[in-house]
């Protein structure tokens, strides 16, 4: 230490001191917290030490243990189903669809194709022939594909839906029927002869041309096979269908076409007809009553004039419905032709997926890139297609943002010095988290979490930004460790002293992301879920592993190896650096000046226990600064003992052997102490800051009421495809949302008629709802089911007014009286089943248009059986369905005459077009107005809930913010007691909480400047903004908590150690961000890779710039203190005017101190390279700060020894 002054001198009987010097004064007193945090310090300690010793075993099994996990991505799922993915888990929309498809099944009745035609540019008129024949080109060319799969050949006809394709007990008029029945093509070309085009079924007959609807005339060919075969039942079932000529009577597009036939209107005077008066009031199928498209499903952009007639349409839409994959599959079943090929739905669905993808393909090329109009094609293949590739891990990125990362971590950690660089560390770090990373996900596959978009597009960089925080702050604290820590305790130091900080933020993270759970969405659910295990992986990781490869790097240094390139010694070995003695004069030492010898006071006093003398340096040193230190006040003058001095003469050290270049010296630990630190806590700058801090706290709060709720299926698909133009265009045009109002069991339908058809008329005059014509009946199942009952009896009140219809017999009756015949007469009792006479006292439909209860489920029966065009247009759905039941009018047996009863019935829907529906209020308005119809209908009696995509996707805004609220809120409490329990302090527990609050509702306003929707993924990442935030915060916190001084001094201490790992974690979170970028996906770019940016920022700022000025001012008091505290007739003498550094004592003593003045020469020897043996200098006794009972902070004390502190 210094040459020991002669100690007989000194009275061997001086009294000892008194206890008011005791070695460390706790503000206040010995509190639980300390004992709590120095226990839980020293179970790190003890870890890391473990980990030390034995830190070949343990990377070795912690490797092992993190690869195991990884391969369980080898059974890793990718949902790309969207209901699966967005649906509420719990929610009703899911009991509801969980009802659907426990009655109905797993799938969809039809799939759609459409065609949509706009001008180029957008805004012209189409409603032209002109216009009309090239979305006819378009249209044919996507209505003949083919493709050949398993040696068939596919076309339209063969997988196209068919609606309520008749039986006939002729076999031969089946066959025929059954090829030429009609596609369902809503098309604006119906309106026109042209339309028959897009129907390719043919039949043939001996003696006549092919059979196409091109040229078939019903009415005509009925006429020709009359005399061969009974077809009245067939002739009465067009009829009431209000087929006629079908495309036969229409009029020609373009008249001059050679095979526009001569029953077309403009035939003869071959002029081009008014297309905007013919499709007014929209189109029809083949047939008039049971196929009528609205204007609304083919033309988008209209006006009209004065009267309401339609006078120009900007958009055209024809739509092309295909069956089912199980559809398919059951149609084709026992089929011969592919009785050979083992068909099953799996084929099916691929036969399906092929023609989709070439429907779509040449749509597109149809017209000529110089075309005046364009063509944009979809399909529900298309869709999955999007959702597929939206969800495909992109190698090239994941590889490019780890190598980018690894890059990153190697450059920041390496050093002139070679002692002091940890380019190899970083590299492994990276490389560990990278493997902690694959382990998460495989873990989260071995427990069933299934993957999707948000897992393979985000969570790898997230994971690895947030992951590679803890590496850098890890390797820092290893750098500076207290000189004199013993070797075999590096490891555990450094665990100690950040140990905390690191489970403190991996806590919380894997706290936030588990509350992010809450939000119901299954993709958002799962995308949290394995972001929390992720975490507690790299959590894992960090803790056990990474310390053992900063053990083995330890070995390298003391094998003085280079870094890296560890095979390879270092240039720079153990120097000694000679500091020779120079008295002073005036008690003053120059700035500048290398040597460390110096007059000083201190004070002996005898210790009669032991009987020895002990000679103290007093702790408490004034400070004075010469002008050119930027520490020009207390804040920047730390009083400390002659070890302060020694730690800031040791950063002038001019000969040390390995010298490097000057700005290699500039560190970000150096920039925060001598550049922003001073800066930031001025007086002015502070009330800058909070000023600042307030108006952008302000501004977000009003950002917050721009924000807007939503998230359409155009922020997913990438801009500049097709498929975002056919999208942007779907929803200016046709905003058309197909839904169903579903009635369920539990309520007896045969007495709840009339509180149906009211349940209809609620839902019915709902804003959203599209109206039917005027001229047209209401299209539902219990309308059509009247209407046929009211058409069968009033066939047979004429049947029998005119005597062709008896008690006895209906032969002589229509096949309508017939049908009525039967039904009239059951009893529904099963012992006397007929009653002949009821024939002409009861009536199907009573006079409030209700059916008789008692023949409601035989009458059920009948219509689904002899109306199968009606019951297609209805969409009924029944579930359990009716049983088959055949009419044979001239079968006038018994058994023929009894109706079976259909089973009560447990499903059936009404159906319904929403239009309108723009924005998400809008969406959000019309599920309020339906469900409060159901509502009211529940209190009738009927259960009834809607079904449709605006249901299955939209409802989750009904109580999005609520949940978001009470997310936040929860989290925020959670976060507090975290931060109270391992920092036991719930002061600095509140400032925490304080600032990442304002970070949440920052962000949250900076996304309604940004134009960012709030949807359930926002949600998802504004939930974890908290515990994000906590990475940039509670570093600075605990610094500030465990350091000593003014509090000024504190927040300046704190910054100097924290700046930098701080710093270089939200680098390394921004370049794992930034492989983002590379998405094709825009939605990846502005709901993550933007918001997760201004996260980023926003905590940057928070923690290095807002945190520490509130500490500075509002921050709890140090929980211990100097180790000294000056006796109040202890004073200092006023420090001189010059620029020297001096320290003074008053003259004036306690009583139990004598004054002894030594020259006291100190030999610095720099900090030991890691385990290097060093030699003494000489005899003289060495000075160990560890002799010192003084309390510096390991934990948060540079080399430099600047700051005073301790740890706790």
């Amino acid at each position: 230490m210094a040459q020991a002054s002669p100690l007989g001198e000194l009275s061997l009987s001086y009294p000892a001191p008194r206890r008011t010097a005791a070695p460390q004064i706790v503000s206040g007193s010995l509190k639980a917290p300390l004992w709590l945090r120095a226990y839980f310090q020293g179970l790190l300690f003890s870890l890391g030490c473990s980990i030390q010793k034995h830190c070949g075993k343990v990377l070795f099994l912690g490797l092992l243990a993190f690869g195991a996990l990884a391969l369980g991505l080898r059974i890793a799922t990718i949902e790309t189903d969207l209901e699966q993915l967005w649906v509420e888990v719990g929610s009703r929309v899911s009991q509801e669809l969980h009802y659907t498809k426990e009655k109905l099944g797993e799938e969809a009745a039809y799939t759609s194709q459409m065609l949509i035609q706009t001008a180029r540019p957008e805004g012209e008129n189409l409603l032209t022939p002109e216009a009309l024949g090239l979305h006819l080109q378009a249209a044919l060319t996507a209505s003949k594909v083919q493709v050949s799969l398993y040696g068939k050949s596919w076309d339209l006809n063969k997988i196209c839906y068919k609606s309520g394709v008749p039986l006939i007990e002729n076999g031969m008029i089946e066959r025929m029927i059954e090829k030429l029945f009609p596609c369902v093509i809503l098309t604006p070309l119906d309106c026109f002869w042209e339309g028959a085009k897009l129907q390719g079924g043919s039949a043939y007959l001996p003696g006549r041309p092919d059979i196409q609807w091109t040229n078939l005339d019903p009415e005509q060919l009925l006429e020709e096979l009359g005399p061969f075969a009974s077809l009245e039942g067939f002739r009465e079932l067009l009829d009431k269908a209000q087929v006629g000529q079908a495309y036969m009577g229409r009029p020609c597009l373009h008249p001059d076409d050679i095979h526009c036939p001569s029953s077309a209107p403009n035939h003869h005077n071959r002029q081009a007809p008014n297309v905007a008066q013919e499709l007014n009031n929209g189109c029809h199928g083949f047939s008039h009553k049971f196929m009528h498209w609205q204007e609304e499903l083919l033309l988008g952009g209209m006006s009209r004039d004065s009267q309401g007639q339609l006078q120009r349409a900007e958009a055209l839409q024809s739509t092309f419905l295909l069956m089912s994959p199980r559809q398919l599959y059951e149609h084709f079943r026992g089929d011969y032709q592919i009785h050979d090929i083992g068909w099953s739905e799996e084929q099916a669905g691929t036969v399906l997926q092929a023609w989709q993808r070439r429907f779509v393909q040449l749509a597109q090329e149809a017209l000529p890139e110089n075309s005046s109009q364009q063509i944009h094609a979809f399909s529900s293949t298309t869709l999955d297609d999007i959702l597929h590739a939206f969800s495909e891990v992109s190698a090239a990125r994941v590889v490019g943002g780890y190598l980018l990362m690894l890059a990153y971590a190697c450059v920041t950690m390496l050093r002139w010095d070679c002692a002091q660089s940890q380019g190899a560390v970083g590299l492994a770090g990276v490389l560990l988290v990278a493997l902690a990373v694959a382990s998460g996900l495989g873990l989260c596959a071995l427990l069933g979490i299934t993957f999707n978009a948000a897992t393979t597009q985000v969570l790898p960089f997230l994971a690895l930004g947030i992951g590679v925080d803890d590496i850098f702050l890890l390797a820092h604290a290893f750098t500076e460790s207290p000189p004199g820590t013993p070797l075999q305790e590096r490891t555990g130091e450094c665990l100690r002293r950040m140990g905390t900080s690191v489970a403190l933020t991996s806590i919380n993270n894997m706290v936030a992301f588990f509350m992010a759970a809450l939000v119901p969405i299954p993709a958002l659910r799962a995308f949290s879920l394995q972001v929390a295990i992720v975490v507690g992986c790299n959590f894992a990781a960090v803790m056990l592993v990474f310390p053992a490869i900063l053990s083995l790097d330890l070995h390298r240094r003391h094998c003085q190896r280079l870094d890296v390139l560890c095979c390879f010694s270092s240039p720079c070995s153990a120097q000694v650096i000679q500091i020779l003695p120079q008295e002073l004069g005036d008690r003053t030492v120059p700035v500048g000046v290398a040597h460390l010898t110096t007059t000083v006071q201190a004070f002996t006093h005898y210790e009669a226990s032991s009987q020895h003398v002990v000679t103290i340096l007093p702790p408490q040193a004034h400070l004075v600064p010469p002008p050119s230190d930027p520490f020009s006040s207390e804040l920047f003058s730390p009083r400390g003992s002659t070890r302060d001095l020694l730690g800031q003469e040791e950063g002038t050290r001019q000969k040390a052997a390995c010298k490097s270049l000057p700005c290699a010296r500039w560190t970000l630990a150096h920039f925060a102490r001598y550049q922003f630190a001073p800066l930031l806590l001025q007086s002015h700058a502070k009330a800058m800051v909070l000023v600042l801090f307030g108006a952008l706290l302000g501004l977000s709060l009003y950002g917050t009421t721009l924000v807007q709720d939503g998230l359409a299926l155009t922020d997913v698909v990438p801009r500049g495809t097709k498929e975002h133009a056919f999208l942007s265009t779907q929803l200016r045009y046709f905003s058309l949302y197909e839904v169903a109002l579903v009635t369920q069991d539990g309520f007896d339908y045969a007495h709840s008629q009339r509180a149906l058809f009211d349940l209809h008329q609620r839902f019915s005059s709902l804003k959203a709802v599209l109206p039917p014509p005027a001229t047209q009946a209401p299209r539902t199942w219990l309308h059509y089911y009247r209407n046929w009952l009211q058409g069968i009896q009033a066939a047979f009140d004429q049947d029998w007014a005119s005597g062709r219809i008896t008690h006895n017999s209906y032969r002589n009756g229509s096949e309508d009286g017939a049908l009525a015949y039967k039904l009239l007469i059951q009893t529904g009792d099963a012992q006397e089943p007929l009653n002949f006479s009821q024939l002409t006292t009861r009536k199907l439909v009573d006079k409030e248009g209700l059916i008789p209860p008692e023949l409601f489920y035989m009458g059920l029966t009948m219509w689904v059986s002899s109306d199968p065009l009606g019951l297609a247009a209805s969409q009924a759905n029944f579930y359990p369905p009716p049983p088959e039941w055949l009419h044979d009018k001239y079968d006038t047996t018994g058994e023929n005459l009894r109706i079976p009863p259909a089973q009560p019935l447990e499903f059936a829907q009404f159906p319904f077009l929403l239009h309108g529906l723009q924005k998400t209020a809008d969406f959000v308005e019309a599920i309020e107005g339906a469900r409060a119809a159901c509502a009211e209908a529940g209190q009738a009696g009927v259960h009834a809930y809607p079904s449709g995509s605006p249901f299955l996707f939209w409802e989750q805004y009904l109580s999005l913010r609520r949940c978001f609220l009470l997310a936040v809120c929860i989290l925020l409490v959670c976060t507090f007691l975290i931060c109270a329990v391992l920092l036991l302090n719930p002061w600095t527990a509140g400032l925490i909480v304080l600032v990442l609050a304002m970070m949440t509702v920052e962000l949250f306003g900076i996304m309604g400047f940004l134009g960012i929707k709030l949807s359930a993924i926002p949600v998802v990442i504004l939930v974890a903004s908290i515990g994000i935030g906590v990475e940039f915060t509670v570093h600075v916190a605990l610094g500030f908590l465990i350091t000593q001084g003014s509090r000024n001094l504190r927040a300046a201490c704190s910054l100097e150690h924290t700046f930098a790992p701080v710093t270089d974690g939200a680098i390394s979170t921004l370049l794992g961000l930034l492989m983002l970028t590379g998405s094709s996906f825009d939605f990846i770019i502005r709901y993550f890779f933007v918001v997760l940016t201004v996260l980023t920022l926003l905590g940057l700022l928070h923690g290095l710039v807002l945190l520490p000025v509130l500490l500075s001012i509002l921050g709890p008091p140090p929980e211990v203190v100097q180790m000294y505290k000056e006796s109040p007739e202890v004073l200092s003498p006023a420090a001189p005017p010059g620029g020297g550094l001096r320290w003074g004592l008053s003259p004036t003593l306690p009583q139990s101190f004598a004054r002894m003045t030594t020259s006291m020469t100190v030999a610095l020897h720099p900090p030991p390279l890691p385990g290097a043996y060093v030699h003494p200098a000489s005899d003289e006794p060495t000075w160990s700060l560890a002799a010192i009972p003084a309390a510096t902070d390991s934990g948060n004390s540079s080399s430099r020894g600047s700051c005073p502190a301790i740890t706790a």
